[in-house]
């Protein structure tokens, strides 16, 4: 009895050893995707479907190149994934500066012309959301998204 309680406690030992190891999403490096919001003259994101896999860190780099501010609006999306921070940056000098560094439950994130933004999160569960878009209103009186700024993002 007293040999099969000792291999227990290592057997569970060693589980816990590794559960600690593969759960520690923070200190993974993160996997890198871009999208443009927008182009000078276009409302759309680049690209307009996003696939990610739970369990991993991503950075999800907004960059709007266009002439106007764009939302990156999915509430499914935010509600499949884990929010570590959203970060401002900005270029300066060819190097990368942090400017603002935002923490908690993050809904949508508004970029203006020609700034970045850098979403880091993990995906927790897995579906596929088609709400991703940007509901800025243009003088038309119609949004982005009613001239074609609309996504889908799929988590597997």
């Amino acid at each position: 009895m007293r040999m099969t309680s000792i291999a227990v406690a290592l057997v569970a030992s060693s589980l816990a050893g590794a559960a600690l190891a593969a759960g520690n999403l923070a200190g993974q490096e993160p996997i890198v995707v871009a999208v443009d919001l927008g182009k000078p003259g276009q409302h759309s994101f680049v690209p307009n479907k996003l696939r990610f896999e739970t369990g991993k860190l991503y950075k999800l780099v907004l960059n709007n190149p266009s002439n106007d501010p764009h939302y990156f609006t999915s509430h499914g999306f935010t509600q499949l994934i884990f929010t570590r921070k959203v970060q401002v940056v900005q270029t300066r000098d060819g190097k990368t500066t942090t400017l603002a560094e935002f923490k908690g439950a993050i809904r949508e994130i508004e970029v203006y012309p020609g700034q970045t933004a850098e979403w880091w999160f993990v995906p927790v569960a897995t579906g596929r959301v088609t709400d991703l878009r940007c509901g800025i209103v243009g003088k038309d009186g119609k949004s982005h998204a009613d001239h074609g700024m609309l996504g889908e993002i799929v988590i597997e």
